[in-house]
């Protein structure tokens, strides 16, 4: 049903949806954001679901935008780049609202859009060997589109340590920033995703989803008109010399000019 995704179901109606590129440590390439994108459509829709368990495949939870994917945006028009970066905030916001309890289970590292994902995320547990950290700067981009659902999580002074740097951090920072609730060891992770899932079982599905609706309504706000100033940000530093720098260095296994 999806080419870079798994998800099965439960005879309780627990859902665990699975970022399965473990060969590319599950980056997002354009398939994974529509595959993600019909995902939430599907499990919204069904019923039988009454929660959900998002988590990676292999080593890493996700390392944020596939490479490849952004370079192909430094060679597009301005109109292509658009419509990529709103399927990239589309699906966040997808997953943001959600209907249904979203559990991040984080079994291994985390870079850029997908410290965006396990932050769109009701509670995520981690791993306590994993690594996390927004490296966008370190391409010449910034944490656009994630933006907002990173901020929503962490408040803007936390934010604000790691926000820009580009450093990395481990799981025990990780909960300090609000980012993990908490970190288990790896053998724990199961039984601790378990121990959030069951008090879901006991609720009335309907009204767990309308409570999660009223916490985005008294929360940050993240509407449309955030959600298209994260989409212009993206684009408008895709189309600097630092972002073509960046990304080129990269590919061409080299360090930035900027680099001291």
């Amino acid at each position: 049903m999806y080419e870079t995704l798994d998800l099965t179901v439960d005879e309780r109606g627990v859902a665990r949806l699975t970022l399965n590129r473990a060969e590319k440590h599950n980056a997002m390439s354009a398939q994974m954001l529509t595959d993600l994108r019909q995902a939430v459509d599907d499990i919204a829709a069904d019923e039988t679901i009454r929660v959900v368990v998002l988590t990676g495949a292999g080593k890493s939870f996700c390392a944020g935008g596939d490479l490849a994917w952004m370079q192909a945006q430094m060679a597009a028009d301005s109109a292509t780049r658009f419509v990529e970066a709103r399927k990239l905030a589309e699906m966040l916001q997808a997953l943001n609202t959600l209907p249904k309890p979203l559990i991040g289970m984080v079994q291994g590292n985390a870079f850029g859009g997908g410290v965006g994902m396990a932050s769109v995320c009701d509670i995520a547990i981690g791993a306590d060997h994993l690594k996390m950290g927004l490296t966008e700067t370190k391409l010449g981009i910034i944490p656009a589109t994630i933006g907002p659902y990173v901020l929503a999580r962490m408040g803007e002074a936390r934010a604000r340590r790691v926000f820009m740097s580009a450093r990395l951090f481990g799981a025990a920072e990780a909960v300090e920033l609000g980012l993990l609730a908490r970190a288990v060891p790896a053998a724990e992770l199961e039984a601790a995703v378990e121990a959030e899932i069951v008090p879901y079982l006991n609720c009335a599905p309907g009204a767990v989803a309308a409570a999660k609706q009223l916490t985005r309504e008294l929360g940050p706000r993240i509407d449309a008109e955030i959600i298209d100033t994260t989409i212009q940000a993206l684009v408008d530093r895709w189309e600097t010399e630092e972002a073509k720098e960046g990304i080129s260095a990269f590919f061409e296994k080299r360090k930035a000019n900027w680099v001291r």
